[in-house]
């Protein structure tokens, strides 16, 4: 998050955002905390799988972009570990 240059405080709010549309386009059900905590968690996922094939996101937009993208990925594998 640092790196991105955004704090703590956008990093939450734009990973409840991210984890939001994540939740509207996987058409799961989370809740709040959730689906901040899926953001965040899913923008370090992204950036870490996106950083493997040498693309970097930056800045409040690529942290959205990387956090709806890791978001997915994780509801998809909780789905599949879940079935």
């Amino acid at each position: 998050m640092e790196d991105a240059g955004i704090g703590w405080i956008a990093a939450i709010i734009i990973g409840g955002l991210a984890g939001w549309l994540a939740e509207r386009f996987m058409k799961s059900d989370m809740g709040v905390f959730m689906n901040i905590i899926l953001g965040i968690v899913g923008a370090f996922v992204a950036n870490l799988i996106l950083s493997l094939v040498g693309v970097t996101l930056g800045g409040w937009l690529g942290y959205l972009i990387a956090g709806f993208i890791g978001a997915c990925i994780l509801i998809a594998v909780a789905r599949a570990m879940k079935r």
